[in-house]
């Protein structure tokens, strides 16, 4: 399982789950060897992808940027170099800020947003990635200017707010849930429309569906971030429908259940024509989005 992403991110962290609930139940005859290659910002990992044509022993876990890389870099890739498999859920943006950070509300962290243009430093996932796309909607919404820095990984950025190095994120649950339960870090809202639905208590107070929406805080930006499972171009119906298969089992076992309640994914399993047809959909979402931002490439 090949992942355009870094140790330690959201993606490695779903990879070793679903390799291990495929060996936990015997649904593979041979285990995955999960392979982080997030160089150049997930291109080597898409590439790696693309240049295995008709291997049916390899296959990726991607999030949103397999569109925004062909768009913002110049590589030779685009999501339509690969078979689609199955998408297995939709991953949440959390606004998230020190827990000894002075704002508590999303209208403080705008206030001082506004009160003093680019002072605020955002960390995130690599340029010009989903990470990048939430902030500079944030600012087009709300008329504000951040510094953002860029990481490696979603892991790095939660290490860097803990220590103080940045003032906010934009990370996923699953890459902040952790700092969340150790008092170090604080959620001021979700980018969705609706709270999200876990109700477990993850502090002492709160979980996630203790959230508000960014949107009731009055900043007006959604966006959530597919996690897909795709092949090589060239592979046989049969081996598309072998890993299809394998896929069903692995979101309806309890573990993986339980995944999505402990780190607030929201369930959306697609295949076939219904997920050709969200993929083209999200595509076009966000090449509006990158358009709007500034960030295409132009060639």
């Amino acid at each position: 399982m090949t992942l355009p992403s870094g140790s330690g991110s959201g993606t490695d962290q779903m990879a070793r789950l679903i390799s291990s609930i495929v060996v936990k139940y015997k649904l593979s005859p041979k285990p995955y060897v999960v392979m982080p290659k997030g160089g150049a910002g997930g291109a080597e990992g898409f590439i790696d992808v693309k240049m295995s044509n008709g291997d049916p022993n390899k296959i990726l876990l991607s999030a949103s940027h397999m569109y925004m890389l062909p768009l913002t870099a110049n590589i030779p890739f685009t999501w339509k170099d690969m078979t689609p498999v199955a998408n297995l859920a939709m991953d949440e943006f959390v606004l998230w800020v020190n827990a000894e950070s002075p704002y508590k509300t999303v209208s403080e962290f705008l206030a001082a947003a506004k009160k003093e243009p680019g002072k605020i430093s955002f960390g995130g996932a690599g340029s010009r990635r989903e990470d990048n796309l939430v902030v500079a909607s944030i600012e087009r919404a709300a008329g504000v200017k951040f510094n953002y820095i860029p990481y490696k990984g979603g892991g790095d950025v939660a290490t860097q707010l803990v220590g103080k190095h940045i003032d906010a994120s934009v990370n996923n649950p699953v890459e902040a849930v952790s700092q969340w339960r150790a008092g170090q870090l604080r959620p001021l809202c979700v980018f969705d429309d609706e709270p999200m639905k876990q109700t477990t208590l993850l502090t002492k107070t709160e979980s996630w569906s203790s959230i508000p929406t960014c949107k009731s805080q009055g900043l007006d930006v959604t966006y959530l971030m597919l996690r897909s499972v795709h092949m090589p171009l060239g592979v046989k119906p049969d081996q598309v429908a072998f890993y299809v298969d394998q896929m069903k089992k692995v979101v309806a076992t309890q573990e993986w259940k339980d995944y999505l309640q402990r780190n607030a994914l929201k369930e959306k399993f697609l295949t076939g024509d219904a997920f050709q047809k969200f993929l083209e959909q999200d595509a076009k979402l966000h090449y509006e989005l990158l358009d709007k931002a500034g960030f295409i490439e132009k060639r």
